[in-house]
């Protein structure tokens, strides 16, 4: 009876074993697929820090950016706050809604299975007080499906925000230098660490950041020595953005790097420091152009792009049909269309 009933458990075992999508030996899990072997986790960008190779880190806010994002490898998969001024049109990232936020962040969380996914707490979500940060953090694991959140700023507020945050058990990339959310303050896209107070304080910001608990600062719009300070004097991985070479690791954001700012708002808002690895606007406007002009000629759809068939008896009787119901004419291009199709496919045609 014991051994029987030890033999019925270790089915059940095994059963509930093979159902379940969260791996065996570990608690984490990530949006999908769920696997410690391929998710990039906080444990590996720090060995990657102690080793000094750079990490690298790219924006995404769908699921084909996210897909092409996992794809290429890169580390840490951004939704940055920025979809406000790359997807939504806005001159800066102010106007875009946690509840926007999220739906980037469910999109990306569904295409990018590899990187360590960071959702951005956007303007007016965690500065009022820190039960706001941490209820507004929360939303974007559960419901967003990230694997940490980024904020911005140093204020003291903001750096109790994010060690409260961290308190909570998230993970919080922080962010110094140029803070696209504080333009109204700093008046305008600013480059910061400019003269001494300013580098200053950029230091001093990312070391109370990494004090409050961050795995990881951006350093946005410095020179380059202040960003090699402020790397040389924290534990923990720098970002760079527009900081020069010498982060810990790189961001850029998806849209500008593929040069996709074709459209007058993107030249617009596209930054003078970041590189350009192809021309993909213009690509896609030619493609655009081509396919007007093919459908404008009749030259789309050809054959090729034609491929249900009807065979030659139930063509037949579709005609009859649509002559019973009195759509002589309907018969009639029915009939012209088959034998124009037929005539395209024959050799003698190509």
């Amino acid at each position: 009876m014991a051994s029987s009933l030890i033999r019925s458990c270790s089915r059940v075992s095994r059963t509930v074993r093979f159902m379940s999508n969260v791996p065996e030996n570990t608690v984490y899990g990530g949006p999908k697929p769920q696997n410690p072997n391929q998710r990039v986790t906080l444990t590996q960008l720090r060995q990657k820090h102690r080793k000094g190779e750079p990490i690298t880190v790219v924006t995404a806010y769908d699921y084909p950016s996210a897909v092409h994002v996992d794809t290429a490898g890169i580390d840490v998969c951004l939704v940055g706050d920025s979809a406000a001024m790359v997807v939504h049109g806005y001159d800066t990232t102010l106007p875009i809604s946690l509840d926007e936020m999220l739906v980037h962040c469910r999109a990306v969380a569904r295409g990018a299975k590899r990187p360590l996914l960071v959702g951005d707490l956007p303007f007016g979500t965690y500065e009022s007080s820190t039960n706001q940060a941490v209820d507004s953090a929360v939303r974007v694991l559960k419901e967003g499906g990230m694997d940490a959140i980024k904020l911005e700023g140093g204020s003291p507020s903001r750096i109790t925000a994010a060690k409260s945050i961290v308190e909570a058990g998230i993970a919080v990339m922080g962010h110094v230098g140029l803070t696209p959310q504080a333009i109204s303050v700093l008046g305008g896209f600013r480059p910061q660490g400019k003269n001494i107070a300013s580098a200053v304080k950029v230091v001093e910001t990312a070391m109370a950041l990494q004090e409050a608990g961050c795995f990881s600062v951006v350093l946005e719009c410095v020179p380059p020595p202040v960003a090699a300070a402020a790397t040389s004097a924290l534990h923990i991985p720098t970002i760079g953005i527009g900081a020069g070479p010498f982060c810990s690791g790189q961001v850029l954001v998806y849209h500008d790097l593929l040069g996709m700012m074709q459209h007058p708002h993107h030249a617009k808002v596209t930054p003078k420091f970041c590189k350009q690895y192809a021309q993909v606007g213009e690509v896609i406007n030619k493609s655009l152009l081509e396919y007007k002009e093919e459908v404008s000629e009749h030259l789309f759809p050809g054959p090729s792009h034609s491929p249900y068939k009807i065979s030659s008896s139930d063509l037949d009787g579709f005609l009859s049909e649509l002559q019973k119901l009195g759509l002589d004419k309907a018969a009639s291009a029915a009939a012209a269309s088959a034998e124009k199709m037929e005539h395209s496919d024959s050799p003698s045609s190509q």
